[in-house]
């Protein structure tokens, strides 16, 4: 089944068979809203790893309905091993940051010992929706890789077509991103996006269809692409953006939600279970959107 909107998506997590999410340091209002939101909803189950007893007095303290297991751990170091450790021992299904360093949590991720470490490249991946019921859009790395070179492209987009084989697209369509639509061997960025083309089309990238370079406005406007004269099933069509390099995903991704003024979902993977890693920023409604794609796909 493909995955439409966000709201079919929030329907089918909240029918999906109930999730426990360990959740490494939640010792925040804002997070233990979204908590009670999502538990009052019955999307998911929580076990909070941090400080018991300033978590207990801001549910206290804000009138909260929150019934959540809460292990105490004050370091943030040893909540996030904590957390990923409930993972490990199945004791719940995946694991969502709470206020500690980003650095920190995805330390604890990242431990080779740890079972949620398989080897491959994490990434993260800005989900919004596209217009008329058409589907969901994914646009990658938007927040963890800087500057990746063609190899790392490569995962990065081998990570969002998983993503999207998940949510129904057997197929997906991916633009690789540039400043403009052919190549220039002055500008790596878009002779990238011609070999993973051709890498696709060799059988090297498998379970997609990939084509680039194309600049932003003709990977989403057919009405764009035929101006600029390009012939593509993926112009104008494209599930998944791959973006040169971090700024211009964190930048297009903000644009999207605060210009746009567009819901934006995230997905944190390359790890054994979907990790739920969301900005500071964003509403209660995306971060609610955000645990709904890790329950629904893991």
């Amino acid at each position: 089944m493909i995955i439409k909107n966000f709201e079919q998506l929030m329907e089918l997590a909240i029918k999906n068979e109930s999730k426990k999410i360990a959740v490494a340091v939640p010792d925040d209002l804002e997070i233990l809203k979204v908590i009670e939101k999502a538990g009052e909803i019955k999307l998911a189950e929580f076990i909070l790893v941090g400080d018991k007893e300033k978590i207990k007095n801001i549910i206290k303290e804000n009138n909260l309905t929150v019934k959540s297991e809460i292990i105490n751990k004050i370091d943030h170091k040893k909540a996030a091993d904590t957390a990923v450790d409930l993972v490990n021992q199945g004791k719940a299904s995946t694991i969502m940051k709470g206020m500690l360093h980003s650095s920190t949590f995805l330390k604890a991720v990242l431990n080779k010992e740890k079972s949620l470490n398989t080897g491959n490249h994490i990434t993260q991946i800005s989900v919004l929706e596209k217009e008329n019921n058409e589907g969901l859009m994914f646009i990658t790395d938007c927040a963890i890789t800087v500057a990746p070179d063609l190899m790392k492209k490569k995962e990065i987009l081998e990570n969002a077509v998983n993503l999207a084989h998940k949510i129904g697209i057997q197929k997906p369509k991916v633009a690789v991103l540039a400043s403009l639509e052919i190549v220039n061997p002055n500008m790596q960025d878009t002779v990238d996006a011609a070999l993973l083309s051709k890498m696709t089309d060799r059988g090297q990238i498998k379970g997609c269809e990939v084509d680039g370079p194309f600049a932003f406005d003709n990977a989403i406007s057919q009405e764009a692409a035929k101006t600029k004269g390009i012939t593509s099933t993926v112009a104008g069509n494209a599930d998944i953006i791959l973006v040169p390099n971090l700024t211009v995903g964190n930048t297009l991704t903000k644009a999207i939600s605060y210009i746009g003024k567009k819901k934006v979902a995230a997905a944190t993977v390359g790890t054994s279970v979907p990790i739920i890693f969301t900005s500071r920023t964003a509403s209660m409604e995306e971060k609610l959107l955000s645990i709904a794609l890790a329950v629904y796909t893991s």
